[in-house]
């Protein structure tokens, strides 16, 4: 008799990567489930109302920032003309519409998606905090580069390898962040002055005062309703946006073929060349002027995790770039035969009858186009937030339905302030237009540089296709800013001195951080070192559930040593919490913790990182603990369950030994062949039945475990946090003493409290001091 000895399968392995760095992740499609066209084109309308109110309102201004002094030569009307038809095409068009927003990150746009996709691809954050369950999050999932492609193997080396090219791109990143944040400040002072100017054309007896007042009560309105949140903004506001857009391109059409039609002999691009030919270094201060034609292009990345890529193409497409386009066209014929009017092209060019249903529709359009940009920049500064870079303010998500709405209330007044400030200095929208420009272009260049990156390091585009996009939209730009810039003392200055605020206070911040991270981390208590601890310390257990919050998401955090040192006592159950912010949209609740037992099983201490993405909610303290306990139990199942699996494995490895020995023996002893398949049998039996009560004992101590936390979470949940003082060493620079000791103290101090971001309540609350020298 033979038997065939089955090769036993390796036992499963528990992967610890709370010690680990993530790498390599597979491939996943970050586009999701196809969208039916329906969905789409309803999403195309919605997003009429959302990110077009800037770049739908440019019309207002942007010739008499054009021609600030008036017109000289009529056929310069034809070259700038040329400009802004070629600007829209080349720059939002097929820069935006047709590349970048494919850049996405699952969904969603701006300068922190860039920042937050690349850094998945290479380890360029200063705060290393990837783990390699981080890779099996399905949003997170992403194809490593190609070994065999060597560029891009070799671009991302060269990023992980160095720390200036880290500081590099969070460097571009926060100040294309602060320059969103400067654009959001100025497009509501730039957008409603020019609406409300119009009303000079009826009342004539206005002055300029007068309009700047109106326009001041209007801007206080606008932020002063902010809280309420834009629920239904997409079908609220989208109609508005759409009447607005029909206005004008009626109005355009009137005015082209009532005035001049000629004036479309400006697709031909050699009137641009013939422009700058006869007006030399004016024509090229005037591309200053140009820019604003296409304010507000940013805003269609950046606001693209409410929509979809095809759904932004068909609204630009086939409402937005006609509507527009028709308005410059007709607004030029108008000026051609009417050159005089330069300074308020706009209403000067509406008919009579049409004149106080435009305006009224203007004046909307003004406010939509501003509460869109507020949107964007709250949205953008609460992932800036959740990465890291910000210092904690309270975040309010304002909609159910439109998950990047939100607000936050110290940013809103800080900027509507500032933009009653301008609106008050500055009284005209020439002023204001020069900082606006430099806003829109800076950030049109910092976002060509990192597509340039994603280009390189994630699609792995052909070399000639990436020197193409960095020369062609990169050189167009760079003339643009020159241009922009030689105005920079009749108010280009104000976006830099925004920007310098911001990216100080978010570099101070992040700086800190960084180095309170590594302070964390270099003195960590090693896992194999609890249980001396515990003992060292005589510590007893208390009824209860304990959860410390700690940042780092590997080690025990060096304020543990602190507390039981301070109250030799811990609770029944005792977790180590990390609240963690994936550089992904989203997290799906199912995917959310990961847990990891700490030393023996009897002392009942894990370690939990809840994962976020920066779009993420963070949920409501019960719910998160209903949560949190629910997950711990199916955690400790499976643990179980694992163990039991490894025990069953290892019977049925002994139990085929058992078997190959007897057939051995039996093969040289044949007369024995029916003892032999009786012991086998016995051998069955008794593996058996050792295995039913190995089950029977797991599922009675699963459940006790499970009985046990529910007691425990009904004696009540504690929330422990480390306060922690962070000072400059007594041997730093004054530069550094400045920044960590009065800077960031100030911030911490004055901004939202770390249980208050968590909505932690105050009676469950313990806090624990420490101070750390960096």
């Amino acid at each position: 008799m033979s038997l065939e000895v089955e090769e036993t399968p390796s036992p499963l392995k528990r992967h610890d990567s709370l010690f680990g760095d993530a790498e390599k992740v597979s491939h996943s499609n970050h586009h999701g489930s196809r969208v039916s066209w329906m969905r789409t084109l309803s999403l195309a309308f919605q997003s009429i109302g959302i990110i077009y109110g800037d770049i739908g309102t440019s019309p207002l201004y942007v010739y008499s920032s054009t021609f600030p002094d008036g017109i000289k030569n009529n056929d310069d009307l034809l070259g700038v003309l040329s400009l802004i038809i070629y600007s829209l095409i080349i720059l939002p068009m097929f820069k935006y519409v047709f590349i970048v927003l494919y850049a996405n990150d699952n969904g969603d746009g701006g300068t922190f998606a860039l920042y937050s996709l690349i850094s998945r691809y290479a380890k360029i954050r200063m705060i290393p905090d990837q783990q390699a369950e981080d890779a099996a999050v399905s949003n997170y999932q992403i194809e490593a580069p190609n070994s065999q492609l060597k560029r891009a193997q070799w671009v991302k080396q060269k990023l992980e390898s160095s720390k200036a090219a880290k500081i590099i791109l969070f460097t571009l990143t926060i100040l294309g962040t602060s320059m969103v944040i400067g654009d959001g400040t100025l497009t509501p002072a730039i957008s409603v002055l020019s609406a409300v100017s119009g009303i000079r054309e009826k009342a004539p007896g206005l002055t300029q005062s007068q309009v700047v007042l109106i326009s001041v009560a209007i801007l206080f309105m606008i932020f002063s309703v902010q809280r309420f949140g834009t629920d239904k903004v997409g079908y609220t506001f989208a109609p508005v946006i759409t009447v607005w857009f029909i206005l004008i391109a009626a109005i355009g059409l009137y005015n082209l073929v009532t005035h001049d039609i000629g004036v479309l002999r400006a697709f031909n691009p050699m009137y641009i060349v013939q422009y700058f030919t006869r007006n030399g270094k004016d024509g090229w201060i005037s591309l200053g002027g140009i820019v604003l034609c296409v304010t507000g292009t940013e805003g269609m990345f950046a606001d693209l995790g409410h929509f979809n890529v095809r759904a932004v193409q068909i609204s630009f497409n086939a409402i937005l770039f006609p509507a527009v386009g028709l308005c410059y066209m007709g607004q030029a014929a108008y000026l051609r035969k009417f050159p005089n009017d330069v300074a308020s092209t706009f209403y000067k060019s509406i008919p009579e009858t049409m004149f106080w249903p435009t305006f009224i529709v203007a004046i909307l359009a003004a406010i939509i186009a501003s509460q869109a940009m507020l949107s964007g920049a709250f949205a953008i500064l609460s992932k800036a937030q959740s990465l890291g870079c910000m210092p904690r303010v309270r975040v309010i998500h304002t909609s159910r339905k439109y998950e990047g709405q939100v607000y936050i209330p110290e940013v809103n007044f800080m900027m509507g302030l500032a933009s009653i400030i301008v609106t008050i200095a500055f009284k005209t929208t020439n002023h204001i237009g020069n900082a606006y420009g430099i806003c829109v272009v800076t950030t049109f260049s910092i976002t060509t540089h990192l597509m340039t990156m994603v280009m390189l390091l994630i699609w792995k585009t052909h070399i000639i296709f990436i020197i193409m996009f960095y020369v062609v939209f990169g050189s167009i730009e760079l003339i643009y800013l020159s241009s922009i810039m030689s105005k920079f003392i009749d108010g280009g200055y104000l976006p830099f001195c925004f920007a310098l605020v911001m990216m100080s206070l978010m570099a101070t911040w992040h700086y800190v951080q960084v180095r309170r991270y590594w302070y964390e981390l270099d003195h960590i208590v090693p896992v194999n070192e609890m249980t001396t601890l515990l003992e060292k310390n005589d510590v007893r257990r208390i009824p209860g559930v304990g959860l410390l919050y700690t940042e780092l998401v590997q080690g025990i955090p060096p304020v543990f040593p602190r507390l039981i040192k301070k109250i030799p006592s811990v609770h029944s159950i005792f977790m180590f919490m990390s609240i963690k912010h994936l550089p992904i949209l989203h997290v799906v609740p199912a995917e959310r913790f990961i847990f990891r037992q700490v030393g023996p099983k009897e002392h009942r201490l894990f370690r939990c990182v809840a994962r976020y993405g920066y779009s993420d909610t963070l949920e409501d303290p019960k719910d998160f603990a209903v949560f949190l306990m629910d997950r711990l139990k199916m955690f400790i199942h499976e643990e179980s369950t694992l163990t039991q699996n490894e025990l069953e494995m290892s019977n049925n490895g002994s139990e085929v030994n058992s078997e190959a020995q007897t057939s051995s023996r039996s093969s040289r002893f044949t007369q024995t062949a029916v003892h032999s398949e009786e012991a086998i049998e016995e051998t069955r039996r008794v593996s058996s039945s050792h295995s039913r009560r190995i089950t029977l004992h797991l599922s009675q101590t699963i459940e006790e475990e499970k009985q046990l936390i529910d007691k425990e979470v009904e004696c009540g949940i504690v929330y422990l946090m480390g306060e922690a003082n962070v000072t400059a060493k007594s041997n730093s620079s004054i530069f550094k003493k400045i920044v960590v000791n009065y800077v960031y103290t100030f911030l911490r101090k004055n901004m939202t409290e770390g249980h208050k971001a968590l909505a932690i309540p105050k009676d469950q609350l313990l806090k624990v001091g420490i101070t750390y020298e960096i």
